[in-house]
């Protein structure tokens, strides 16, 4: 690959990265934090997708990010009151919602199976035309991205260090302990999780509008992408406070995109890249085992090395 060829990937990958850093740090809120497997995540990144291609579409692209949000919040809702107020779990709840976010989704895009955002203002274009004539001109998706990744981030880091922040953390660690403080984990859980799918949907929205189009599978294998980021990130910088680590979600994020990319400059048919996805993920899951197990394996291997020296003399 040359040289101009790795930097058309990266700057892909790095657009798409960022926009799906969004939902790689709603799990980081939902799964690191709360403790919760949420797998509404790829209906509720669709909705966010729908909703605010329908206002964006509507002549209103500032008021899709609100709207895509509220849209992500109340899927949440939805999901946390099964968890929580009719015993049903965590899994199942996030199955049940990602079915029947399919039929919703397509009564948001008024029965049809996508939306055309070709000629309609977006606020990418409306940040275009903000950025012409100075030297970030043309990567006005990137700085979009880019922005709404920091701002998330930002928001992450002092909210998860709040009171509130702090009650969401401790139910996820010990929700005995939490509901013995005379914290209720079932509001905490319902706020985390609100939160959290209010980061979908607007990764949904800024996909959406940055591809000019929303379509009904848009989110089909998001959570996949997510968890893969999610664990990758972990894996580099798992360690230290959360400022540290939600970087590490948007990093891992970029590296899978990056991955993803070459892969399909490599000429990969399409049918392979969920094979590619599903060796990321295990890999990324893998690798704290093996790196925990790495001076044992180095061990052996030094050990049948040496035998077999010993046998050829």
């Amino acid at each position: 690959m040359n040289p101009s060829a790795l930097l058309a990937v990266s700057q892909t990958a790095l657009e798409l990265g960022l926009i799906c850093s969004l939902t790689v740090l709603a799990l980081f809120l939902s799964y690191s934090m709360l403790n919760v497997c949420d797998l509404s995540t790829d209906g509720c990144f669709t909705l966010g997708a729908a909703v605010g291609a329908v206002v964006a579409a509507s002549g209103h692209p500032l008021l899709s990010i609100p709207a895509a949000m509220l849209a992500g919040m109340a899927s949440g809702f939805v999901t946390a009151i099964l968890q929580t107020k009719m015993g049903i779990d965590s899994l199942l709840a996030g199955i049940i919602v990602n079915t029947g976010l399919y039929s919703i989704n397509i009564m948001v895009m008024a029965g049809a199976p996508n939306i055309n955002l070709n000629k309609k203002d977006t606020i990418f274009t409306m940040a275009k035309d903000l950025l012409a004539g100075t030297p970030l001109a043309g990567q006005q998706n990137t700085v979009i991205a880019a922005v709404a990744a920091a701002l998330t981030v930002l928001f992450l880091t002092v909210f998860l260090n709040t009171r509130l922040g702090l009650a969401i953390r401790a139910t996820g660690n010990n929700p005995d302990m939490v509901r013995s403080s005379s914290i209720n984990p079932a509001f905490t859980t319902i706020v985390g999780l609100c939160v959290a799918n209010a980061f979908t949907g607007l990764s949904g929205c800024l996909m959406a509008q940055s591809q000019k189009q929303a379509e009904i599978n848009i989110g089909t294998g998001m959570v996949t992408i997510a968890l893969a980021s999610l664990l990758i990130g972990a894996t580099l910088l798992g360690r230290g406070g959360i400022f540290t680590r939600a970087a590490g979600m948007v990093l891992g994020a970029f590296i899978f995109r990056f991955v993803y990319a070459v892969a399909l400059r490599l000429d990969m048919p399409a049918f392979m890249l969920k094979l590619v996805s599903s060796v990321i993920v295990a890999l990324a899951i893998a690798a704290p085992y093996l790196k925990q197990q790495w001076p044992t394996i180095r061990r052996r291997l030094s050990y049948r090395q040496t035998a077999a020296r010993r046998g050829e003399n």
